[in-house]
């Protein structure tokens, strides 16, 4: 047997890892000891392994997050209502295959943008695809693609994304182009995706925030609201203004 054709054929059926791991082998004598069975199931669960790693460090960057945030470094020791179990339940993402929503809402500094983005960042290592984004921008883009003549291919895009966070919701009123994107990237996803929207906005002043003659803020308030979990977080001392001082100190 060629060992050197055997790797090179691998690595143009883009086997690369199983070529890896099999030179490596090869050089150390390291599969004399395996049955051919034991051998060949080695090489593939390291490619597998491999592609799955690719994917999710794929998924991970497309998905744009503006943190690295994680579960694991949520704390929960913090006064601002963040109910343990509650989240603990959520983070195993049964919310997404439920197609439901979740709204966190809390002022500047409360942690939202970073329990949101821990929740996209498990999503991620599930294989789910995830787009996180700013809402007043995604809304811009949108109506940039008005122009341009891609605002069908761009909602269908987000349409495709299982779990959509939109950030910093509400902070700028909506004008007439946002308030239709909205209702079209919200009327497509309502029963079929889930979306986490992170605001300083409370759901209360919403209607008037959405604006309009109000139609479109019933529908949107009745597709979003009516099918969300809520996260409602204290005021407290900003997380953000604890990080500093801890590092001051």
């Amino acid at each position: 047997m060629n060992n050197n054709q055997t790797i090179e054929k691998l690595k143009q059926m883009r086997l690369r890892a199983m070529a890896e791991l099999h030179y490596e082998h090869v050089k150390s004598n390291g599969h004399s000891d395996m049955t051919a069975d034991e051998y060949l199931a080695i090489l593939i669960d390291h490619q597998w392994e491999d592609r799955q790693n690719r994917k999710i460090d794929r998924l991970l960057k497309q998905a744009n997050f503006r943190q690295q945030a994680t579960l694991e470094d949520v704390n929960y020791t913090h006064n601002r209502n963040l109910d343990k179990n509650m989240f603990i339940r959520l983070a195993t993402l049964d919310f997404i295959e439920r197609k439901e929503n979740i709204i966190i809402c809390g002022l500047c500094g409360s942690g939202k943008s970073y329990l949101s983005q821990a929740l996209g960042h498990k999503a991620c290592i599930m294989e789910y695809k995830t787009m996180y984004t700013n809402t007043a921008r995604l809304l811009k883009k949108l109506k940039l693609s008005k122009v341009d003549g891609t605002y069908l291919k761009e909602l269908e895009k987000i349409l495709k994304t299982d779990l959509l966070i939109l950030d910093d919701f509400g902070l700028q009123g909506f004008d007439n182009h946002a308030r239709d994107a909205l209702m079209d990237i919200i009327d497509d996803r309502y029963n079929r995706k889930s979306t986490i929207i992170a605001t300083q906005i409370p759901v209360s002043a919403w209607y008037e925030i959405i604006g309009g003659d109000g139609t479109q803020a019933d529908a949107l308030l009745d597709r979003i609201v009516n099918s969300s979990h809520r996260i409602d977080l204290n005021t407290g001392e900003s997380l953000r203004k604890g990080k500093l001082n801890s590092i001051k100190a």
